[in-house]
């Protein structure tokens, strides 16, 4: 947890450096055109332009990277799986009724992301980035495809273990359990989120 909090704050550093750094940059424009003259109108009408805020894009990589980063693959999660045979995870203090719901589909799917054919790296990145993105626009439900394995060497899914351990360690994800047939069966879980989290 210290090694992620002091990847975030990097991140906010680099993020405040490149704030600054566009603020000197608007500044000097300023300074240098302080003697320029506007033009004569010619009578066109000249339309508003909405001014749109900088997107600090290299801080959301940067963050999404620590927050991939952060998950290990190494985890011992067979103590924090109910044995019921889905493979159903919830977390201390939220109740068995909410698993059960969540079997039944008490709650919609709002949103999924198939990592099929993803490297293990790549699925790690894109899981991290499609849970923020479900935090920041209020998604409660997500499917998370993680495949059968029915194309890999073994005929073992490679990611499914994966995808449990990192779930179990996320801590917006409340609870998790194995989709139904018509929702992927065995190769996709039915995943629950804290509601009202948002993240920047």
């Amino acid at each position: 947890m210290r090694e992620e909090a002091l990847r975030a704050a990097q991140a906010a550093a680099k993020a405040r450096e490149q704030r600054e750094r566009l603020e000197r940059e608007r500044n000097l424009f300023r300074s240098a055109m302080s003697d320029a003259v506007p033009l004569q109108s010619d009578g066109r009408v000249e339309q508003p332009v909405a001014e749109l805020e900088p997107t600090a894009r290299q801080f959301e990589l940067d963050e999404s990277q620590a927050l991939a980063e952060s998950i290990s693959d190494e985890i011992d999660i067979d103590r924090l799986l109910d044995t019921d045979g889905d493979l159903s995870f919830r977390r201390p203090g939220v109740g068995a009724d909410v698993v059960r719901r969540l079997r039944r589909g008490h709650w919609v799917l709002q949103s999924q992301i198939d990592l099929h054919g993803l490297r293990v790296d790549e699925a790690r990145e894109a899981l991290v980035e499609h849970l923020a993105g479900c935090l920041r626009r209020e998604q409660r439900c997500v499917r998370v495809i993680h495949g059968k394995g029915l194309g890999s060497v073994n005929k073992e899914p490679v990611l499914k273990g994966k995808v449990l351990r990192w779930l179990t360690q996320r801590d917006e994800v409340l609870a998790f359990c194995q989709a139904g047939p018509t929702d992927g069966g065995s190769g996709a879980l039915v995943v629950l989120l804290k509601a009202g989290v948002k993240r920047r």
